[in-house]
């Protein structure tokens, strides 16, 4: 037998978890302590959303991302319900709308200026009144602007459109418990749900429809969770009779038996599934937990992968995650996770190390941009469509280096071809390192700047001119190691 086929070769087998250092978190944020199982945490490229206490109503935090540090206490925050907000969701195709769901039986959309905030926001853009128990869900649809899903205590399903205030579908005889999550296939002509009755359904809201149902998925009477992949499979996670954690992964076509079921522990905190569609890697975070494990869903058995776990001494009160277009792509960042601790908000960066300072284009295939596929009104209509995609090449330098890096290339951009390739590697890094402690500021005067772009090119000659009589020299000892060996010498 060999022992190539042991191991299962896989690109994320070496994903690692680092936490940022201590000056990157956001402390002091006294995060909700409301019993609702959300993730009380909303991130994209622009802000940071965390639902907070408060007294006399409901409010949460929005941060840019780069206010991190000490939050003040007279921070300002999004304080226009009247009850504990329970769960918040940036919108996909807006950075600066986010929307709300409240114990106060409302659910509210927010546009936060572009800054940031400087004064408490209590006027939402548009308040969603229909449901007559608190609403613990919020989510955005996934290619259609301005249709939001909300669930609530009171078993019901609505879906709006935003844009005119308007209810679009009232979906209330298909759940006859308490709705635990929802979330959206991935081009949102479906959704599936997990429900205190212990089933998972899958529904098409446009025709009412419950296209298929799977009941006792897990058998377990806790918290569980359902959410679609990219493939159309459901992966969910919950608890069998045993108080056993488990996931499981589902083909709708098929719910008869799982495709894959695995138990994990004995925990009681309910699980967090984080899905990656451009990877096909899921981040499972247990509420009360002090670790993230992550497993990948392939097509080949047993589907579900186990990878790695990320562990802290810190249990985690809530989770955010970023879309992948906020990631740093030059450090092979292929999550970011914004975790919450009691008084305190920690990002946690997913790498996959690679000695290449490349773009990485197996990491980073295309994805979901930030602009809609369809109108409401073309979803209402019965139109579909898949996320606009975008590439993350452009990302690839970060801004923060990107101007001084650009400022030097242009200068070298002339000198560049004159380098012969079997020495470019060599005397490219040195220059590029020359040039960054020579120049750190990029705020020298021209003449300055041309001494000593010619001290780099007399280092890059210097270079070239050792590397040609190492090549010499290697030559002429191989010469003599192959006289050697045949008995010449």
């Amino acid at each position: 037998m060999s022992f190539r086929k042991v191991v299962r070769q896989s690109k994320f087998r070496h994903v690692f978890g680092q936490p940022v250092k201590n000056d990157q978190c956001y402390e002091d944020i006294r995060v909700s302590r409301v019993t609702w199982d959300s993730t009380f945490c909303a991130v994209n490229p622009k802000f940071l959303a965390v639902i907070v206490e408060a007294s006399g109503g409901g409010a949460f935090l929005v941060l840019p991302l780069s206010k991190t540090g000490r939050i003040d206490k007279a921070y300002p925050t999004v304080c226009g319900h009247t009850g504990p907000v329970l769960d918040i969701d940036w919108c996909p195709h807006n950075d600066e709308v986010i929307a709300s769901g409240s114990e106060d039986c409302t659910v509210m959309v927010w546009q936060i200026p572009e800054n940031g905030l400087t004064s408490p926001l209590t006027e939402p853009v548009v308040v969603l009144e229909g449901h007559t128990k608190r609403v613990g869900i919020v989510t955005w649809h996934p290619t259609a602007r301005n249709v939001l899903l909300s669930a609530g205590c009171d078993n019901v399903v609505l879906i709006w459109n935003v844009g005119t205030a308007e209810e679009l579908y009232r979906l209330d005889s298909l759940h006859p418990d308490l709705i635990y999550n929802v979330s959206w296939n991935h081009n949102g002509s479906l959704f599936c749900s997990a429900c205190k009755d212990k089933s998972v359904r899958i529904i098409d809201p446009r025709r009412g429809a419950l296209l298929a149902e799977r009941e006792k998925a897990h058998e377990g009477a806790r918290p569980m969770r359902a959410i679609f992949l990219a493939d159309g499979k459901v992966f969910t996670t919950g608890f069998s009779r045993m108080s056993e954690r488990q996931l499981a992964l589902w083909d709708p076509e098929n719910l008869e038996e799982p495709m894959a079921l695995q138990e994990l522990d004995s925990s009681n905190g309910a699980l967090l599934p984080f899905y990656d569609p451009d990877t096909s890697v899921v981040y499972v975070c247990g509420k009360g937990d002090s670790s993230i494990r992550y497993f990948e869903i392939t097509d080949e058995p047993p589907y579900i992968h186990f990878l790695n776990t990320f562990t802290s001494k810190e249990p985690q009160r809530g989770m955010g995650s970023m879309p992948k277009r906020g990631l740093e792509v030059s450090k092979c960042e292929i999550a970011r996770f914004y975790k919450l601790h009691e008084r305190k908000c920690e990002p946690i960066v997913m790498t996959v190390p690679r000695k290449s300072d490349l773009f990485q284009d197996d990491l980073y295939p295309d994805t979901a941009g930030p602009e809609a596929a369809l109108e409401a009104e073309e979803w209402v209509s019965g139109q579909d469509a898949n996320p606009i995609l975008i590439s993350l090449r452009e990302a690839y330098v970060p801004s923060k280096q990107r101007d001084l890096k650009v400022s030097r290339r242009n200068v070298l951009s002339d000198t560049r071809p004159a380098v012969a390739p079997s020495s470019a590697r060599p005397g490219a890094s040195t220059s590029a390192v020359s040039v960054h402690t020579l120049v750190p500021g990029g705020s020298l005067t021209g003449a300055a700047e041309a001494g000593k772009l010619e001290e780099v090119m007399q280092e890059l000659r210097a270079l070239r001119a050792l590397v040609k009589e190492q090549g010499e020299r290697i030559g002429r000892l191989e010469e003599q190691l192959g006289r050697m060996e045949n008995g010449d010498a």
